[in-house]
């Protein structure tokens, strides 16, 4: 009876091992992805997209000044995090990636892309991966995929990263993602998407080392989405570069940045109403009362708004002009 107890806890020991080695509980990301560096501002960034709720989430990974890593397929989600430690450490991308891989039981259905600061990159896709599966890498980046419709996928992301050396990486990043889709993209459709741009270093703020995050999590088409963020993205970075110098009291430079947004993002009340306020407070009271009219027509809050500003000491005018600006 003990023998018999005994052979059926090793059985059962060896099927749960079995199991694990065929496939790995951990969550589903079968996706196409890119990480890749900007070899002239060292900036490094990973984009992915994916039939799978909120890919971003579990996928993307990076740090400014040490690297950025893609983890995938059946994803280890620890190795974004275990990655970049050991890229910290002073391993190379396939030493680390070498690293990850030697205990994992699940490794054959990995995919995982890790590249450093430097720009060198290491790159598996396990060979059971579902096709149509593969990579491709080189200098400064590496595009992989899995579950593809078909394989002209990852040869159409290496393309667009080459063609597209002159755009900024963010840009760049989302080029590929849409030569992917182009391409055939993921067997299941889309869902979800995400881009994370990291600085080139680590600096004493590091809450600003991360220089673009964006995420969508459920869209019929999330690279458009992602595509429309970073406009958005891009509008809001020439507002912020308009308030820079209004602190500096350089208001031609700040129109000229407030100018820019609005152009990028036309439809945007508050790109406008601040352009307003920056007008009213450097006197040119006639012009700022027209577009605060023609806001106001829109959206009566942003009149209160107003007359709350001056004791925020946001909006500093004469009792007359202000009456002008409320009209």
């Amino acid at each position: 009876m003990i023998r018999l107890l005994t052979t059926s806890i090793l059985i059962a020991f060896t099927y749960q091992s079995v199991a694990q080695s065929i496939k790995p509980a951990d969550p589903l990301a079968h996706t196409f992805s890119i990480v890749a560096r900007d070899e002239k501002t060292g900036e490094m960034a990973v984009a992915v997209q994916s039939h799978w709720f909120s890919v971003g989430t579990a996928v993307s990974w990076g740090e400014a000044g040490i690297g950025v890593v893609a983890t995938q397929s059946f994803t280890n989600k620890s190795f974004g995090l275990r990655g970049l430690e050991l890229l910290k450490q002073g391993k190379s991308p396939q030493e680390a990636l070498d690293f990850l891989l030697s205990d994992d039981s699940g490794k054959d259905f990995r995919q995982v892309a890790i590249l450093d600061k430097q720009g060198r990159v290491a790159t598996h896709t396990g060979k059971s991966n579902i096709e149509f599966a593969g990579h491709a890498n080189g200098d400064n980046f590496s595009v992989q995929a899995n579950m593809m419709l078909n394989d002209k996928v990852v040869p159409a992301m290496e393309r667009a990263w080459k063609e597209n050396t002159l755009k900024p990486l963010a840009e760049r990043m989302v080029l590929v993602l849409k030569a992917a889709q182009n391409a055939g993209g993921d067997i299941r459709g889309k869902q979800s998407a995400a881009l994370l741009v990291f600085a080139a270093e680590s600096s004493s703020s590091p809450w600003d080392d991360k220089l673009v995050d964006l995420r969508v999590d459920d869209s019929n088409d999330p690279i458009k989405e992602i595509d429309r963020l970073l406009t958005v993205f891009r509008a809001y970075e020439h507002m912020n570069k308009g308030d820079y110098y209004v602190e500096k009291n350089e208001m031609n430079n700040a129109m000229a940045e407030y100018n820019k947004a609005m152009k990028m993002f036309p439809l945007n009340l508050e790109m406008e109403y601040w352009t307003a306020i920056t007008l009213a407070n450097n006197k040119e009271i006639a012009k700022a009362s027209a577009m605060l009219a023609r806001i106001y027509k829109k959206d009566k809050n942003w009149r209160e708004l107003t007359k709350r500003l001056p004791k925020a000491g946001l909006l500093t005018v004469s009792e007359n002009d202000m009456k002008e600006l409320l009209k």
